[in-house]
């Protein structure tokens, strides 16, 4: 009976020693947290977002702008103010001596100004910053025929209306000129060309009929210088030099 007794204690205390066992084995193994399989997400830190300012434009700069551009110096030409014109090209050009535009409005200004010397010379320096400026050559022509200088002002005259298409503003004024300087010459034939071919561009100019019927008169073509006369005084029924032109010639006639 005691062995027996023994032997169940003992029984027990292996059953008791197994569950320890067992309890220890079933406890959960600790974590590493250096293991590599493991990803540990920390909270992404919010930055605050800077918003942008606008960009502010900058103040435009203001420029100084002269009181007087290459528009007004046309302007002033146009209404007359020839001095003023040319106070303003002059100045145009201190500034830019290669501006074509202000050579053009100050030689017309000074040949409006009677300024004949002065025109050629600044046409001169204008024709050295564009030989072929067509415009400059035809006032380069005007300011040396005012000075009587007809072979030199015939010469320009010619290369202006050899290069100058045929809408061309002056071209009118150029065989104008041309027929003057014929007159002058006393080669009246080709003033009568000349002149035929200024009134065909302009038509209602009664001086220009005018001085065409004396070309004609002057080479003895009484008849086609009575029509020119005729025409003159149409335009200009007050013209004293169409009136003594159309009496001199009428005379021829009878």
């Amino acid at each position: 009976m005691k062995i027996v007794k023994i032997r169940l204690i003992a029984v027990f205390a292996a059953c008791i020693f197994v569950n320890q066992v067992f309890a220890q084995d079933a406890s959960p193994a600790p974590v590493d947290a250096s293991d590599s399989d493991i990803q540990v997400q920390t909270p992404t830190q919010q930055v605050p977002v800077q918003q942008e300012q606008p960009v502010q434009a900058a103040a435009p700069v203001k420029k100084t702008v002269p009181a007087a551009t290459k528009k007004d110096a046309l302007f002033l030409y146009q209404n007359g103010d020839y001095a003023g014109a040319i106070s303003v090209c002059e100045n145009e050009l201190a500034g830019d001596p290669t501006s074509v535009e202000s050579y053009v409005v100050l030689c017309w200004s000074l040949l409006k100004n009677k300024q004949y010397a002065e025109a050629e010379q600044r046409a001169s320096d204008g024709l050295k910053v564009s030989q072929y400026d067509l415009r400059l050559i035809e006032v380069f022509g005007e300011a040396k025929y005012y000075l009587g200088k007809n072979t030199a002002a015939l010469e320009q005259f010619q290369k202006y209306v050899a290069s100058a298409p045929e809408s061309a503003a002056r071209a009118g004024a150029a065989y104008y000129f041309m027929g003057e300087i014929y007159i002058r010459q006393a080669r009246y034939q080709h003033a009568d060309i000349s002149l035929s071919a200024a009134v065909k561009k302009e038509p209602l100019l009664d001086r220009w009929w005018t001085r065409l019927g004396y070309a004609r008169e002057m080479a003895g073509n009484y008849q086609e210088s009575a029509a020119a006369y005729d025409e003159a005084l149409r335009l200009n029924s007050a013209s004293a030099d169409a009136q003594s032109g159309k009496s001199r010639v009428t005379a021829k006639l009878q």
